[in-house]
């Protein structure tokens, strides 16, 4: 397979994946380098007809494919995806403006769900139970099953991880046997290609995946209407998320719609080690992760040293050229984002909060940024800042800290800063998230085990691929004499 070489001052031309037929269209949209604003590439505008050829091509073909066969797919396209760390480490890069130092991580990470969905495909997860287990029992057994879905699985995924979101949804797809189309956000549209051009070399059969481009005004609605989807799963913002769950009626939904996480560091913590964790939860992926650091919770006893630490590692953070190996920090998506973060900090900043450094911005370019004295009805704050933003919230006790915490309409995860377990316990118990983590990153988890949140982080449904593979069957249940 030739490689995807990205350079500036050409620009590559892709086409659809209809069930593996390349298709081009004379309607195109552009992808920009974040850094330069140069366009890279085109994909094409998938037209209603190239959506509804994907899900019925899709619908029609039933997939034979043994554990094994699956398991072989899924390492084999491990194995390319490590043989080509980086070429596609540039790809992620040239279309998002992350840096490298993300983009190899990231590529890392989908080696990762790769094998864990592998291993997943080869364990058969179904239950027995005995019958007589009451006075009016039988002498019978109950056996459960998980078969693919009927229909088709709709996937639509957003711009921040454009290779590991695709993963996350595509691998546990191919490890149950299903058919899915997938549409990845217009702004990082080509890992997805590569993806898929990855897993048909490694031996998927092409109906079993689709990846479509286009207007998601033109498109979007038939990717959740069409009568031959089953199930939605999407990754992105609220407001698109509540649509979908509005529009794609009788068809299960998997909605994971980012957070505000914080970090919450108690009067006993480790100060250093709280420091370190919250300029890296905030400003890897130039903080465009929905389990970014969002929130510093400092215990009011401690807030003065953990501010200072802070700087001082901020100080440190590379921010700049993607392409540059030293560059910590790349781009966010777009200048429109950098703008907006540049705003909601000049709003917090005319409201009483402090800067202490950064609020720079350069086009796409938007420095790391501290922030003290910010109060939690702050836009900054109270809403989610997907970018490369600290700011520091004081508090007084573990009540105000909880209080503050539980105070957005997110739920997704947290992280506390403490060795107390009554402080542990109660942390646990009663923040309003999805996953605690103590002494680490909101977002620490592995590829397999359970992710997601509550309130408007999500439906309560978990991702990670032991919970997709879950979401993407059927259970069957059938019962023999014994």
């Amino acid at each position: 397979m030739s490689e995807l070489i990205l350079k500036p001052g050409t620009v590559h031309r892709e086409a659809l994946r209809i069930a593996g037929e390349r298709v081009h269209r004379d309607q195109v949209i552009e992808v920009t380098y974040p850094y330069t604003g140069e366009v890279i590439a085109t994909v094409p505008k998938a037209t209603l007809d190239d959506v509804r050829k994907a899900y019925s091509v899709a619908r029609a073909y039933k997939s034979k494919l043994t554990r094994y066969e699956r398991y072989k797919i899924l390492m084999r396209a491990g194995e390319i995806i490590a043989s080509r760390l980086d070429e596609i480490s540039r790809v992620i890069t040239y279309e998002s403006g992350l840096s490298r130092k993300d983009s190899l991580y990231e590529v890392g990470r989908a080696s990762d769900v790769l094998l864990f969905a592998a291993n997943q495909a080869l364990v058969d997860d179904g239950q027995v139970f005995s019958c007589d287990l009451t006075h009016h029992g039988k002498s019978r057994k109950v056996y459960t099953l998980r078969e693919p879905l009927q229909g088709v699985i709709t996937a639509i995924t957003p711009f921040n991880h454009p290779l590991n979101q695709v993963i996350h949804k595509v691998a546990p797809a191919v490890a149950t046997n299903n058919r899915m189309v997938l549409k990845p956000s217009e702004k990082t549209p080509l890992s997805a290609f590569v993806l898929a051009d990855i897993l048909y070399e490694a031996g998927l059969p092409p109906p079993m995946l689709s990846v479509i481009t286009g207007d998601p005004r033109e498109i979007a609605d038939e990717m959740l209407t069409n009568p031959d989807v089953d199930l939605v799963t999407f990754t992105g913002g609220v407001p698109i998320g509540k649509y979908i769950a509005a529009k794609a009626v009788y068809k299960r939904q998997i909605l994971e719609l980012g957070g505000n996480d914080p970090i919450i560091v108690m009067e006993d913590a480790d100060i250093e080690e709280a420091a370190t964790l919250a300029a890296s939860g905030s400003y890897k992926n130039s903080g465009q992760r929905c389990t970014a650091i969002k929130r510093m919770l400092v215990h009011e006893s401690v807030a003065d040293r953990f501010v200072d630490l802070l700087v001082q590692k901020t100080l440190g953070i590379k921010h700049g050229d993607p392409m540059d190996p030293a560059t910590d920090v790349g781009t966010v998506i777009d200048e429109e984002a950098a703008t907006h973060f540049k705003s909601v900090v000049d709003d917090a900043i005319a409201a009483g909060a402090k800067l202490l450094h950064g609020n720079v911005q350069r086009g796409a370019l938007y420095s790391p940024t501290v922030l003290d004295r910010v109060q939690p009805e702050m836009k900054v704050v109270k809403h989610e800042t997907f970018g490369p933003v600290s700011p520091v919230i004081r508090f007084k006790d573990i009540e105000e800290a909880i209080r503050i915490s539980n105070g957005t309409a997110f739920g997704l995860s947290s992280s506390v800063c403490t060795n107390r377990l009554d402080y542990i316990t109660r942390f646990v118990s009663e923040l309003n998230v999805g996953s605690v983590n103590v002494r680490e990153v909101p977002g620490y988890r592995l590829e397999l085990t359970p992710f997601g949140g509550i309130k408007d982080s999500g439906l309560g449904y978990k991702e990670g691929v032991l919970e997709a593979m879950k979401s993407f069957c059927n259970t069957k249940t059938y019962s023999l004499p014994w």
